[in-house]
């Protein structure tokens, strides 16, 4: 009945603090650090933006690149509308190979 009755071993006292750094270790090499690249990225390619480059904006329009101003670009979207947009709106940039019939 004793037996029963006793206490568990209390671990030690470093082991809590030294998982808790391998779960951020991880988290930060598997989630952070590769969302941080892909972020320094895409503002090169924002940056690097010419005329001519299809684009996709963070609501989903598509166009391509008419007027890349400073922290700004004009796109033409189906049928000869344009868009003045911030650069920091885009989300996907293709680079050259824009469809003709857009230009």
């Amino acid at each position: 009945m004793n037996t029963i009755l006793l206490q568990a071993e209390g671990g030690s006292s470093w082991q809590m603090p030294l998982m808790l750094a391998a779960i951020f270790a991880v988290m930060y090499f598997f989630m952070i650090r590769p969302q941080k690249k892909k972020e320094k990225e895409l503002a090169k390619k924002r940056d690097a933006i010419k005329k001519g480059d299809e684009v996709v904006t963070a609501g989903g329009i598509h166009g391509v690149i008419h007027e890349a101003l400073e922290t700004a670009v004009v796109i033409v979207i189906e049928n000869h509308g344009r868009l003045k947009i911030e650069k920091s709106s885009i989300a996907i940039i293709n680079g050259e190979g824009a469809d003709p019939k857009r230009r």
